[in-house]
């Protein structure tokens, strides 16, 4: 299994439903000293999850992106879109109760393009409150 590209078209986003599946992608991403990130089915709802650690000492994440993505998750814990158990960094992310698998797959894969850097994908898939 290759790393995920930066940008990562959501449709390569892995499926780490299981537990074996979960072990394998983490293993992986730590094998490429690369972000983790995956969605696992729960039930009829997804969960999207990232972890920065995979990534080794060397990848950091900055203020300004983390308080993006903190602010794009309780955007949608207000909404109700996502769990209210969601966590929101910042080494670790997690949003269950997301509603469809194309749904958490955007919404990972903008997790992983602002882990690196680029906000974009996730103002799209989550556009800022004013």
């Amino acid at each position: 299994m290759q790393p995920l590209p930066v940008p990562c078209p959501a449709h390569l986003i892995p499926d780490a439903s299981g537990t074996a599946a979960f072990h394998q992608a983490y293993r992986q991403a730590m094998a490429h000293s690369a972000v983790f990130v995956a969605i696992e089915s729960d039930g009829p709802r997804w969960t999207v999850k990232a972890d920065t650690l995979t990534a080794g000492p060397g990848h950091s994440v900055d203020d300004t992106v983390n308080d993006a993505i903190r602010s794009a998750i309780t955007h949608m814990v207000e909404n109700r879109e996502i769990g209210a158990d969601a966590y929101a960094g910042p080494i670790y992310f997690m949003m269950h109760g997301v509603s469809s698998q194309e749904r958490a797959r955007e919404l990972a894969a903008a997790l992983h393009a602002a882990l690196h850097g680029d906000l974009e994908p996730l103002h799209r898939a989550v556009p800022p409150t004013s």
